[in-house]
């Protein structure tokens, strides 16, 4: 059931109960958290956060907690499965769900006892009705069962008539319901072929702190982090992130009037968040303007920087913008002021001439007093590198990584900088070597490549959202670089070593790759429906259905049978 106010029928039925709190390993998760933690304390609101990674994990949690727990928080899991169907939980389990997940589980909607959706419906959900698809089977079976105990009595000729009345009934009742049934697989099927994300749990949460009249700039900024890190991994479309920057933007207005007048803006502490039409360059304040160009995807794939032709273009790029190659390869702080004050115009300039028009997007960035200065993009990428190292395990990835979202901890926050760009590295070189070598091989309906075991940084990718980042990047750069018009539309399948020891293999599917993509995938079902027709050993357990783990000796099977499946 959708809830429709909030703060009533959700924050008040929570307020005075314990709660535990399931949180999903990806950024707007862990920033929907941050928000919901924060108005918990400012209400003495107890609670047990927990995260999980998977449905596996989401069971054994629920399992875990449900004798101490009645009402559980799930944030960017739990919506687009019958989630009573999976926990089995008691009749006095409630749940609260805002995940971004879509389609969601018509179960889900319609039970309005246990489930209760944090979900925007202005999102274009496109719910099938409740007659569509739940109907009663008892009432069809009145008036059949009354005619065969009238006794002996009457006239065996006009008993029989009336069975064949009866008979009619019963097979005309048949076939209505059928066609019902074979109509509803249609509604369903069309309902929830396509797998994609909605309005951030972060922006849900702010705008319940909003209405609660208790939200500060910290949680602002939360809320701005989440909305990023569904643009930065290509979640959502470019007019859905332009429509809620513009919502985020009146609220940053408000908070920064609301401060003007405030002795604390020129404390040593504040934090000033400001609106910024800033470059498409990832992390290049904290690096240099050289490395940054080389390893963002935007100017990577427009240049072609795997090709010498693509580096010749980047110094003439350089030597058009008028900048001396000492002051771009080194640390953006030290560049000289005069060349940081308009740099950003300079950029644009020469990007338009080169055929980058939209080298600047809108965002927002962040001061913590005087020193310290991040873009949103900054934050997400350091983010999501803190939460997949493969330096330590899970759980404390998890926690590393919502501890850099508070601003009493730059130092986990430079860390993850750090990381951000080993791994934005590390993609960039795989892309070249995939690109040079031709791995990505024309499957008929998609296109494939396969990361063999002893490719450098092949365990960096044993994770989902690095791996998803490189498949997009893969993606963006051979469209750019192929001649082939017709592999130009076609999505992309990639598969990384997960596990060596016990045989397993990661695979992602991607949707074509356009300007105009309203970032549905349909690999979800796909890979449903390939695993189930050749009995191939896969784990669907990740929350997004376009990932899943696979055998490394079905893999040739399931391909073969997507492709099938797929032409």
């Amino acid at each position: 059931m959708f809830v429709t106010d909030i703060r009533k029928e959700f924050y008040e039925v929570v307020a005075n109960q314990r709660v535990a709190l399931l949180v999903a390993s990806d950024i707007d998760a862990l920033c929907a958290c941050k928000i919901l933690q924060a108005l918990f304390h400012c209400d003495q609101v107890q609670y047990t956060l927990v995260p999980v990674s998977g449905w596996q994990d989401l069971g054994t949690a629920f399992l875990e907690h449900k004798e101490q727990f009645q009402y559980f928080v799930l944030i960017n899991c739990g919506a687009n499965v019958d989630l009573l169907e999976m926990l089995q939980p008691d009749d006095d389990s409630i749940f609260f769900i805002c995940d971004t997940h879509r389609p969601v589980d018509v179960v889900n909607v319609y039970n309005d006892t246990q489930i209760k959706l944090l979900i925007k419906q202005d999102d274009d959900l496109g719910v099938p009705l409740y007659d569509d698809i739940f109907r009663d089977d008892e009432e069809n079976e009145e008036g059949d069962s009354g005619n065969e105990s009238d006794g002996g009595s009457e006239p065996s000729g006009k008993r029989r008539r009336f069975d064949e009345g009866a008979v009619e009934r019963r097979i005309e009742r048949q076939r209505a319901k059928r066609e019902w049934e074979a109509r509803r697989r249609e509604i369903l099927f069309d309902y929830e072929q396509y797998e994609y994300h909605g309005t951030s749990a972060a922006m849900m949460f702010f705008e319940l702190a909003w209405v609660l009249t208790k939200d500060t700039k910290d949680m602002l900024w939360w809320a701005i982090i989440g909305l990023t890190d569904q643009w930065v991994h290509d979640k959502i479309t470019h007019m859905k992130y332009i429509t809620d920057i513009a919502t985020m933007q009146r609220h940053v207005s408000r908070h920064n009037h609301r401060n003007e007048d405030e002795e604390n803006s020129l404390s040593i502490d504040c934090m000033r968040i400001s609106f910024e039409y800033d470059l498409r360059l990832s992390l290049y304040q904290h690096w240099t303007l050289y490395d940054s160009i080389c390893n963002s995807c935007y100017t990577s794939c427009n240049f072609k920087l795997w090709t010498l032709n693509g580096q010749k273009k980047l110094q003439e790029f350089l030597a058009d913008m008028g900048l001396p190659l000492k002051q771009v390869r080194q640390k953006f702080n030290s560049m000289d002021m005069s060349i940081k004050e308009n740099l950003k115009d300079v950029i644009e300039e020469s990007s338009n001439k080169y055929g980058m028009k939209d080298i600047r997007v809108q965002t927002f960035g962040v001061h913590f007093g005087f020193k310290n200065r991040f873009l949103a993009s900054d934050m997400v990428h350091a983010c999501t590198a803190l939460l997949e190292s493969t330096e330590k395990d899970d759980s404390d990835n998890f926690i590393s990584a919502l501890d850099s979202l508070s601003r009493s901890n730059l130092d986990h926050l430079h860390s993850g900088i750090d990381l951000a760009k080993k791994k934005l590295m590390a993609v960039q070189q795989t892309v070249a070597t995939c690109i040079c070598t031709n791995l990505i091989l024309s499957q008929g309906p998609f296109l494939y490549c396969y990361l063999m075991e002893g490719t450098p940084d092949v365990r960096l990718f044993s994770k989902p959202v690095a791996l998803t980042l490189l498949c997009k990047y893969l993606l963006k750069a051979f469209v750019q670089s192929t001649r082939n018009k017709r592999c130009k539309l076609l999505p992309l399948i990639m598969a990384a070593p997960k596990d060596v020891e016990k045989g397993t293999v990661i695979v992602v599917g991607i949707p074509p790759e356009s300007e105009t993509s309203d970032k549905k995938n349909f690999f979800g079902r796909a890979f449903e429906k390939a695993a189930e027709s050749t009995s191939s050993r896969t784990l669907h357990d990740h929350f997004d259905t376009s990932i899943i783990e696979l055998k490394t000796e079905d893999r040739s099977k399931f391909l073969d049978a997507l492709i099938t499946l797929l032409s």
